[in-house]
C-alpha cells in the first residue's frame, strides 16, 4: 500500500524544502508512539518519513472495509479528529472523491499548518479544508460531519478517558465513526471500552465486529490486524532498516448509525496453512473459535484458501458445524 501520487508528491515536496537526517527524530517518535505520548513535540519531518505511510496504510485498509460493508454510505462531509498532517483525510478522499467538506481538528498548530500545506496539492475538498485548533475531548457544536475519523488519536488519552471522548466523537458523527489505534493490548483496551459504551447508545458495529454482543476477547488476547507497506529509501535510512517493507499492526472499530452488523465471521489471526487444509481463528456471533477447513472439502476449501488475516467469511461459505 503506497501513498496516492498527489499525496506522495506533496509530502516529497515538503521534505525537499526541509532537508535533514531523520534518524534521531525517528527513534524519539517510535518511543513516543509506543508509550502513547503526546504528538505536540514530534519532529514533523521524521513523522512524514516514518509514521505517515504506515498510518495511511492502516486507515486506508479500514476505510476500504467500511466502503465494502456500507457501499451506499457516500459521506459528503468529514471530521478528521486529531488530524495530524491530514493523513486520514487523504485516505478518505481517495475512496470517496465526492467529499465536499473536510475539517482538520488538532491541538497542534504545527500539524494543522502542515496539513493545510499538504492539502493545497490535493483535490478540491482537501484544498479547501477547514483547520480547527482544538482537542478531540472537547468538540465544539460545529464539528459535526457525516463521517468522523480519529486515527491514532485516542492513544494519547488514558483508557478511562478514551470512552468518554469517543462518545463526543460519536455524537458528532451523522453516519459513521471510524477509530484506528495501535495494534497493541493498550490500543485494543481503549477500543473495547469505547465499543461497550457506544453500543449502549445505539451504535451499530460495521467492522471488524460481526455482532453487537459482548466482545469475547479475554485474558492476554487482543484483536488487531496488519497491513504491509513498502519502505522508501528515506524510511529505511531513518529506521536503519534492512528489510524493504514493514508490517503495521493496528486495531480498529467502525460504528454506523443504521443497519445491522455484517453477517459472517472475521479472521482474527494469520491463517495456518498445512497439507491437510487451513485452520482459521474466527470471531463470530460473540464467540471465538478455531475452524479447520480440510483440503478434501473441495468447494469450502477453495473459498477460504486465499483468505487473509482480517478478511470475512460470509455465512454461505461456513460449514454447518464449527
Amino acid at each position: 500500500m503506497s501513498l496516492p501520487d498527489r499525496f506522495q508528491a506533496a509530502v516529497s515536496g515538503w521534505l525537499a524544502g526541509h532537508s535533514g537526517s531523520h534518524r534521531e527524530g525517528s527513534a524519539a517518535l517510535s518511543a513516543t508512539y509506543r508509550a502513547g505520548g503526546s504528538s505536540a513535540r514530534i519532529d514533523l519531518g521524521s513523522y512524514l518519513v516514518t509514521r505517515l505511510p504506515a498510518t495511511f496504510a492502516a486507515v486506508n485498509r479500514v476505510l476500504a472495509e467500511l466502503a465494502r460493508r456500507r457501499p451506499d454510505l457516500a459521506p459528503e462531509s468529514l471530521l478528521d479528529a486529531g488530524s495530524g498532517p491530514g493523513t486520514a483525510s487523504w485516505a478518505a478522499s481517495d475512496l470517496w472523491p465526492d467529499l465536499a467538506r473536510i475539517t482538520f481538528l488538532d491541538n497542534s498548530p504545527a500539524f494543522l499548518a502542515l496539513a493545510a500545506e499538504l492539502a493545497r496539492q490535493g483535490p478540491p475538498a482537501l484544498a479547501a479544508a477547514i483547520a480547527l485548533k482544538g482537542r478531540i475531548d472537547s468538540l465544539t457544536e460545529g464539528a459535526a460531519a457525516d463521517l468522523t475519523i480519529a486515527a491514532y488519536a485516542l492513544a494519547e488519552l488514558p483508557v478511562e478517558q478514551a470512552a468518554a471522548t469517543a462518545e463526543g466523537l460519536w455524537r458528532a458523527s451523522r453516519k459513521a465513526l471510524v477509530l484506528v489505534e495501535p495494534g497493541t493490548p493498550q490500543g485494543f483496551a481503549r477500543l473495547r471500552s469505547v465499543r461497550s459504551r457506544l453500543l449502549r447508545l445505539g451504535a451499530v458495529p460495521a467492522a471488524p465486529c460481526t455482532h453487537a454482543l459482548d466482545c469475547p476477547m479475554s485474558g492476554s488476547d487482543w484483536c488487531h490486524f496488519s497491513v504491509r507497506l513498502p519502505r522508501s529509501r528515506a524510511h529505511m535510512h531513518a529506521k536503519a532498516a534492512t528489510v524493504p517493507f514493514e508490517d503495521e499492526r493496528f486495531a480498529y472499530l467502525v460504528l454506523v448509525r443504521e443497519g445491522a452488523p455484517p453477517e459472517g465471521a472475521r479472521i482474527i489471526a494469520p491463517p495456518q496453512h498445512a497439507k491437510p487444509g487451513v485452520t482459521l481463528r474466527l470471531c463470530t456471533e460473540g464467540r471465538l473459535e478455531n475452524r479447520h477447513v480440510a483440503r478434501r472439502d473441495g468447494a469450502a476449501y477453495k473459498q477460504v484458501r486465499k483468505l487473509e488475516w482480517g478478511d470475512m467469511i460470509s455465512p454461505v461459505t461456513e460449514e454447518d458445524t464449527p
